[in-house]
């Protein structure tokens, strides 16, 4: 009995060892993080007659240099310990990195790959041993969403690592909103919200709270017809007024049935990031009865008109003055830094507590993962 199983072990190793070695070896490493914190990126075609590296690291791309194999090759400056995106330009056209097509972010227009530059000690958002949230995905039938299959959207949910559902005291929520092209997944897949919530709820530096995550279109043709729409103040307005009647009539409901969550104003928080923080803002400055805390990120605000801007500050300016929190905060890099000036400016004229941040970087997510980082300590603090 011992021979045979001794038998039969020594075939399971043979095959587990013929399968170890018939398995394809990395040609080379196509995102390299070298020891003094640069990134030597590699991309392979011998067909190619010009590639570039387009990545979040450098405002233009980098161009890349052939060796006589056909393999294009750049090495990065010292970089800051974070997660940076990138794709390659293969002759104007973009393409992700074929070597890590496990790492592809979620996108619904545009495709990049992440490379992590270790700091000395980990950072917010890297994983940890620490407490971790649970995220809940909250499939749910709407009613307004328009272009959906079979009318099925979903948000997701982040509870803290001590939830309780039978608590005394509910937890606040804060509605965290995604940008153009990206979904319900972006903020955990992209910036690592869960990781970076754990990180300060272990550090003390946060309330606990339970972050709702939605699908932010009202229509899903906004996103299907491709940048260009941008172009465009109507369908902009109308995707924003559609998304806010989504969130108001049938998410926030939803999650204050399900979850054990506060529904006092105080308690609430809205923010988003781009197209999310032109949708967070307008909500929020609009709904000041449902939310105490208001946060834009590098906010798609550019086509708001001056009229517009001055309405979004200027209506009962004096009943929104009791906002817990205005968070505005944007790149310097970022092409939408004059827009959201603009919009601070117009806050300060009619007298609103407006806080304006102003960081290194232009439309990137290690931006907004700095936001992120610096806006939760600031909700449902006690005066």
């Amino acid at each position: 009995m011992k021979k045979n199983v001794f038998a039969a072990g020594f075939l399971l190793f043979g095959l587990v060892g013929t399968a170890v070695l018939c398995q394809e070896v990395p040609k080379f490493d196509s995102a390299q993080v070298n020891a003094d914190r640069t990134i030597t990126f590699r991309y392979e075609d011998a067909n190619a007659k010009q590639v570039e590296l387009s990545t979040d690291i450098a405002l233009k791309p980098l161009a890349m240099t052939r060796d006589a194999k056909g393999l294009w090759t750049v090495t990065t400056k010292a970089l800051a310990p974070e997660i940076y995106g990138y794709s390659f330009l293969v002759d104007g056209r973009h393409a992700f990195d074929p070597e890590k097509t496990e790492e592809v972010l979620p996108n619904l227009a545009f495709h990049s790959t992440s490379v992590t530059v270790p700091g000395e000690r980990p950072e917010p958002w890297e994983l940890q041993a620490i407490p971790h949230g649970r995220l809940q995905i909250v499939r749910y039938t709407t009613h307004l969403v328009e272009g959906l299959t079979a009318d099925q959207s979903e948000f997701m949910v982040y509870t803290p690592p001590d939830y309780d559902s039978k608590s005394k005291v509910p937890y606040p929520t804060l509605y965290l909103l995604h940008g153009w092209s990206q979904t319900d997944r972006g903020w955990t897949q992209d910036q690592q919200a869960d990781l970076i919530l754990d990180r300060l709820l272990a550090d003390a530096k946060a309330r606990a709270m339970v972050v709702v995550m939605p699908l932010g279109y009202g229509e899903m043709s906004f996103v299907r017809q491709g940048f260009g729409i941008w172009h465009s103040p109507d369908p902009v307005d109308r995707n924003t007024k559609l998304f806010t009647q989504v969130l108001l009539t049938e998410i926030l409901p939803q999650v204050e049935a399900d979850f054990n969550v506060s529904h006092r104003r105080e308690d609430r928080a809205i923010a988003g990031l781009s197209m999310g923080g032109l949708e967070a803002l307008t909500i929020g400055m609009n709904n000041t009865d449902k939310f105490a805390y208001v946060g834009g990120f590098s906010a798609a605000v550019h086509l708001l008109k001056p009229k517009q801007l001055s309405l979004l500050a200027g209506v009962d300016a004096g009943r929104r003055a009791n906002l817990r929190l205005l968070w505005v905060a944007c790149g310097q890099d970022d092409s939408l830094i004059t827009a959201n000036r603009a919009l601070v400016a117009e806050f300060k004229a009619a007298g609103l507590p407006v806080t304006a941040v102003e960081t290194a970087g232009a439309h990137v997510s290690y931006v907004w993962r700095g936001n992120l980082v610096q806006f939760v300590p600031l909700l449902f603090q006690q005066k």
